[in-house]
């Protein structure tokens, strides 16, 4: 039996359902074990509801408890679309870096971590731009002023590649996303 490969999905209330059906459904056809992950605020598991249809989905991994040995045994991490970055980048005290930003830039900091960011995925990065900053990406088109109040050096298509990061500009794109990262994973 060989290395099992693991992929994150940072996750909240108000993801697209689309796209998380989509990643459970086509990393499962790739033997690849996905996670998703968040904040549990102390409790064992958390139910989330999606944007479009309100689907509920239960999560009980949190990112806050992986070591650095742990997250370097995930192939890629994925911020999602809808409104994931958003809720994740809350923090109690406004003088520090919320913890999803903090575990994203753990992520970053291994260049063997694939690092997903789709739609509106990017505003997880808001609290630290230096993560994206000088990087070639795309985002919605929502939020492109932001991308570039970031540093991001934005590039007009659905997906983009740079080096360990994936960006893909829509939750409708998350196949072009999908498939991208499966490659990069398999190379």
């Amino acid at each position: 039996m060989g290395k099992r490969i693991k992929v994150g999905v940072l996750f909240e209330t108000d993801f697209y359902e689309n796209e998380i059906f989509y990643y459970q459904h086509r990393f499962q056809e790739e033997e690849i074990e996905l996670h998703f992950m968040s904040r549990l605020w102390g409790n064992p598991s958390l139910t989330f509801k999606g944007h479009e249809y309100q689907i509920k989905m239960d999560c009980n991994e949190s990112f806050e408890c992986l070591t650095d040995k742990e997250l370097a045994a995930f192939s890629a991490i994925i911020v999602p679309a809808g409104m994931v970055a958003d809720r994740l980048r809350y923090t109690e005290d406004v003088n520090k870096v919320p913890p999803a930003t903090q575990f994203l830039a753990r992520a970053f900091a291994n260049k063997k971590i694939i690092k997903g960011i789709i739609c509106h995925g990017l505003w997880l990065t808001a609290p630290m731009p230096e993560l994206v900053r000088g990087r070639r990406m795309t985002c919605h088109n929502n939020l492109i002023g932001d991308a570039k109040a970031y540093g991001v050096n934005y590039v007009n298509e659905d997906l983009v590649v740079d080096g360990d990061l994936v960006s893909a500009r829509t939750g409708g794109h998350c196949h072009l996303m999908a498939r991208q990262i499966i490659s990069m994973i398999k190379r």
